[in-house]
């Protein structure tokens, strides 16, 4: 017996794999399609969003890729949007200021390795100061109202 048929694939095996590959190449882009547009350009933009179970689930996901995450919700555990977010810092080679006002619960921020100060605004004027220092992986600063 010849050993040249040791690696054949039977035709509807072979189209099985093939639309699971394809698949998950849909399911990919789908998660990837349902994130916001990014902002700003250079060493410093962001993204906020997380309204709907699709835009929340990408947003988390991808929230361990970047180097800061805010997180805002009221004191009873409900999500937040159109919050206000002021971030000053940096090192003196870096200086960011960035000013935004959160479209959602998540913003994942790209920036500089430094340390930052974030004053956020609640909708009703309430405000909360985090001290953050970015660099050497993520970070996540939770505001709670």
């Amino acid at each position: 017996m010849s050993h040249a048929h040791a690696f054949f694939i039977p035709v509807r095996l072979r189209n099985a794999l093939l639309a699971c590959a394809c698949a998950t190449g849909a399911l990919a882009a789908q998660a990837q399609s349902a994130m916001p547009a990014w902002q700003g350009a250079g060493s410093v933009r962001y993204v906020c969003g997380g309204i709907g179970s699709d835009e929340s689930t990408a947003m988390r996901a991808a929230m361990k890729d970047h180097p800061l995450a805010l997180l805002f919700s009221r004191a009873d555990g409900a999500y937040m949007a159109n919050v206000g977010v002021a971030i000053k810092g940096g090192d003196a080679n870096t200086a960011a200021a960035l000013a935004l006002t959160a479209n959602g619960p998540v913003c994942l921020i790209d920036l500089p390795a430094g340390r930052y100060t974030i004053d956020v605004t609640a909708p009703g004027g309430e405000t909360k100061s985090q001290t953050v220092t970015v660099g050497g992986g993520s970070k996540t600063a939770s505001f709670r109202f």
